[in-house]
């Protein structure tokens, strides 16, 4: 029962003078921009969540359309057992999404659900596990350990501008060659979209160059744009076991998959380090150099201070430690 997820809201048409149904020209059209108004990725999770819920309440004998709020209430205290909170989260929000889409009133906000959440919280906690933070010098080991020929190319160039640009993993994947522009300073990339731009406003982010040629992600860029021969399209593609480059662009899951490869190989623990830990290191890193949360803020794209600052107090645990002033 997926329905209620495919168009975000009802839109009506009129009557026309003998009251027969109107449907403006523009109303397919208004439909579209209203299945655009959550990220695609969003909306994915969310009719997951929604088909989730759906085969909970019919192997329960309960309606999911309308549901009551001690059904989902319920629903949530099970899903306790298997899921983190965040993700009890989102399966409350598409359930509140599907409720929305059709008229009805959400049983999300049900003080018996609210509470239930609050509960859950307190008992199985909301601290998150991040990955760990791939620093400098683990970039460098790890760039080091990369294949010879396309396929290293390939995974160097990812590695290294996933970690000077602070990409998010979607940010990276969604790259074409026309969004990289060379210049005396370095490369500059116009990512076109982001998970805080919805929209689609954009902005530049400035690669410098590197001090070392082998570890450049200005460099690393060129070459492996030079060596696939790309001309245009996506930045980054798969490559297939006899060394031919693909059309097909790589997906997220493939940077956490290239990161924990290159981890393995350098000797790190593989299970720590995924995609994210390219833009994690990339602030820790920063901020253990001294840079300002200002010029981190402005690489990353964050908005909340108080997001970077995890990064930055991460990356100043031991460089601004009292501990070290005791002569020990």
């Amino acid at each position: 029962m997926s329905g209620p997820l495919e168009v975000i809201g009802p839109i009506q048409g009129g009557k026309g003078i003998e009251g027969a149904d109107i449907v403006p020209p523009s109303l397919d059209q208004a439909r579209e921009f209203a299945r655009h108004s959550k990220a695609e990725n969003t909306l994915r999770g969310y009719k997951a969540d929604w088909r989730d819920f759906c085969g909970w309440s019919e192997s329960h004998g309960l309606s999911p359309l309308p549901a009551s709020p001690e059904s989902v209430a319920a629903y949530i205290a099970e899903c306790a057992g298997r899921l983190k909170v965040g993700s009890i989260q989102r399966r409350l929000n598409a359930i509140a999404e599907a409720h929305k889409a059709t008229g009805l009133d959400s049983p999300t906000t049900a003080g018996i659900v609210r509470n239930t959440l609050k509960g859950i919280r307190r008992t199985i906690g909301t601290a998150a596990k991040p990955k760990a933070a791939a620093l400098t010098d683990q970039i460098r080991t790890m760039v080091d350990a990369a294949d010879d020929g396309t396929i290293g190319a390939r995974d160097r160039a990812l590695i290294l501008l996933g970690f000077a640009g602070a990409f998010r993993r979607s940010e990276l994947v969604g790259l074409d060659v026309e969004d990289c522009a060379f210049g005396k300073d370095g490369l500059t990339i116009t990512l076109r979209r982001s998970k805080t731009d919805q929209d689609g406003a954009g902005r530049k982010i400035g690669i410098p160059y590197g001090s070392n040629p082998e570890t450049c992600p200005v460099r690393t860029i060129q070459a492996w744009i030079e060596q696939a021969a790309l001309l245009g399209g996506a930045l980054f593609r798969a490559i297939n076991r006899h060394a031919q480059v693909q059309p097909g662009r790589l997906s997220g899951i493939d940077v956490a998959r290239v990161v924990k490869k290159l981890a393995l190989r350098a000797g790190l623990d593989a299970t720590a380090y995924a995609g994210h830990s390219l833009r994690a290191g990339h602030a820790t890193s920063a901020a253990i150099a001294g840079a300002s949360e200002r010029s981190i803020m402005k690489q990353t794209g964050h908005r909340s201070v108080q997001m970077v600052r995890r990064y930055i107090r991460d990356g100043s645990l031991f460089r601004e430690n009292s501990a070290g002033k005791l002569g020990l």
